[in-house]
């Protein structure tokens, strides 16, 4: 992509927080981000040595998984580290969880669930209640990069030998994810302040495994956020967007 394309994003003045993939995993979606005129914050292993992406606008901050007071941490840090954050991506990578919760087994199941479900819960229970108190405009992504469970293999008929189906634990995870997203959108019935997108990137997408493209496409959506002059309708906020689908000023969410 041309440099002046690049800097035609956001020219709304927004930072961005990415939950849901801890650098330096997420750093090519980081760095794609980054590269739209962007700060952005994005939860962060321990170990990682920020000196180098701060440069870039990246920062990180550690998140406890299985701890509401390190989410609301998390989610605080980013308020003082961007001072026009009012963007959140929430993300939901099946493939990436497959890698670490492949077997279900017993001893596993307790370190699943704080790490895919009660989460995701506790950081959107601590971003509702931050939202509510700060009431400036904001938009929050879902994003959820789903990848088959061994039934949707046998149903679909794809004999790709490369798609090794989720556990269930990983297949419940991603379901519980979805309906939190869900429940979440309904939120901009009574918030004016929030705006809310769902966006599936499914594992036949083009884009699937190149989030730098994925970055590039949250950019883009965000900018059709902020640029649209209306509030957003309950059910544009609860209809799940292709990750990669054309975006434009006349964005179909907010027609």
């Amino acid at each position: 992509m041309e440099l002046h394309s690049i800097l035609c994003y956001n020219d709304y003045m927004s930072d961005i927080l990415i939950a849901g993939k801890e650098m330096p995993d997420s750093v090519e979606l980081a760095e794609s981000l980054a590269k739209t005129n962007r700060n952005v914050m994005s939860a962060a292993k321990v170990d990682v040595d920020f000196a180098n992406f701060e440069i870039e606008g990246i920062y990180g901050s550690t998140w406890n998984r299985s701890s509401a007071i390190s989410a609301r941490s998390f989610l605080l840090n980013g308020e003082t580290k961007l001072r026009e954050l009012d963007q959140y991506v929430i993300l939901f990578d099946s493939k990436y969880y497959a890698s670490k919760f492949e077997l279900d087994r017993t001893e596993n199941v307790s370190s699943a669930v704080d790490t895919m479900i009660a989460s995701y819960q506790f950081l959107i229970n601590e971003l509702t209640l931050r939202l509510d108190q700060r009431k400036d405009p904001v938009t929050v992504m879902f994003l959820e990069k789903s990848y088959p469970s061994r039934f949707e293999l046998v149903n679909s008929g794809s004999r790709n030998a490369n798609i090794v189906a989720t556990s269930n634990i990983v297949n419940c995870a991603q379901a519980a994810f979805e309906a939190l997203a869900e429940n979440f959108a309904t939120y901009v019935n009574e918030k004016a302040y929030l705006s809310v997108v769902l966006a599936k990137c499914e594992h036949t997408n083009d884009i699937y495994d190149n989030e730098a493209a994925i970055g590039e496409w949250i950019a883009r959506t965000m900018d059709s956020v902020a640029a649209s002059k209306s509030k957003q309708t309950l059910k544009q906020a609860c209809t799940w967007q292709k990750v990669g689908g054309k975006v434009s000023s006349g964005f179909s969410l907010f027609k």
